[in-house]
């Protein structure tokens, strides 16, 4: 399930970036942020950790290129610390990203990066061996990404210098899960290579600028305290978008959502029937890539009977149009920067 993420980023910019290829190595060196009371006793270290990028520099293969004017994109491997060896061990991690430019001239240009993939880390929350770990409690685990990145281009070299926010959790699978997030500061050098010749692009996906439509969506969650189980979760949303532009879009819906697990969690004894019923009011902002979709948005619950968590909720991820009428979702829910689960479904537009 975590590979869907990963997955879309190479289905939507694997198959038709044929431009500019390079290379780039990165260290950064950040802190462990203790975002939950529960985690003070966790930063103890600075976090220090490198990456290795395959980049390319798209060259208007498609109408998204150049709407965004020629963005990077391309797989990074991550490997570091993020602030305490003994307890939260080391991090490995895999994942696809874009650079969006802000500011685009001649020699140096400023991007917004964001990235999804998957990481993995040897010392998850263990009972007997590991107890003090709160913030992960699974092996593998869904990495998220999102940097300011200034990049100093020299011929077929580069200098780059970025502030990132790299993020770790495994969306309330298996408990506890926290998550990790480390704000880093980085250093890179860039080196190109001769630009490959391009292929002929698929043709882009014909959408009405007003959709409207249904998602239905089925995922797992575990919740504290640990060995409550894990339970499904069903959710649905109706849904209109509306695209104001080749880089911009509006979206609202109604979310349903429905948590089995309120209803064997020792915290609500008597609740029952459709107490765990919760209904949302969500509005999100859309950024297309031709069949890609990332969302970001925050809603507010207009029913919450049992109130297990924050009043607002926030969501973020991609969406992989299949064809014009289907879509496939795998996007985050959250409260504040702790995950609620994974959305993984199907939307259906009218």
């Amino acid at each position: 399930m975590r590979l869907l993420n990963f997955l879309l980023f190479s289905l939507c910019f694997g198959s038709y970036l044929k431009a500019q290829p390079g290379f780039e190595y990165r260290q950064k060196l950040g802190f462990l942020l203790a975002h939950r009371g529960l985690m003070v006793h966790l930063p103890e270290a600075p976090a220090v950790a490198a990456e290795f990028s395959y980049i390319y520099r798209a060259h208007d293969a498609k109408l998204w290129h150049t709407a965004y004017r020629q963005p990077l994109v391309g797989g990074t491997f991550f490997i570091g610390s993020v602030g305490n060896n003994q307890i939260l061990g080391r991090f490995v991690g895999l994942y696809g990203f874009v650079e969006l430019p802000i500011v685009k001239l001649k020699k140096y240009r400023l991007d917004f990066k964001f990235a999804t993939g998957l990481g993995y880390t040897n010392r998850p929350f263990d009972a007997v061996l590991n107890p003090a770990n709160v913030a992960i409690g699974s092996r593998m685990n869904a990495m998220m990404c999102f940097a300011l990145k200034n990049s100093w281009r020299m011929q077929d070299y580069g200098l780059t210098f970025g502030l990132d926010m790299t993020h770790f959790s495994n969306a309330s699978y298996q408990m506890p899960n926290l998550g990790v997030n480390v704000p880093y500061l980085s250093l890179g050098v860039q080196k190109f290579v001769a630009p490959e010749q391009k292929e002929n692009p698929r043709p882009e996906l014909k959408r009405p600028d007003l959709q409207f439509g249904l998602t239905g969506i089925v995922s797992g969650k575990e919740m504290n305290p640990k060995g409550v189980g894990r339970f499904p979760v069903y959710a649905a949303s109706l849904f209109a978008r509306k695209f104001l532009g080749p880089k911009a879009g509006l979206e609202a819906s109604i979310d349903i959502i429905y948590k089995t697990s309120l209803l064997s969690h020792p915290s609500y004894p008597q609740a029952a029937g459709l107490d765990p019923l919760q209904i949302g009011l969500f509005i999100g902002y859309v950024q297309p890539f031709d069949r890609l979709h990332f969302i970001y948005g925050a809603g507010f619950y207009l029913r919450d009977v049992l109130r297990p968590d924050e009043f607002v909720y926030l969501r973020l991820g991609s969406r992989y149009a299949l064809s014009t009428k289907l879509d496939a979702i795998a996007t985050l829910k959250t409260h504040y920067a702790k995950a609620d689960y994974m959305e993984l479904g199907l939307a259906y537009h009218f």
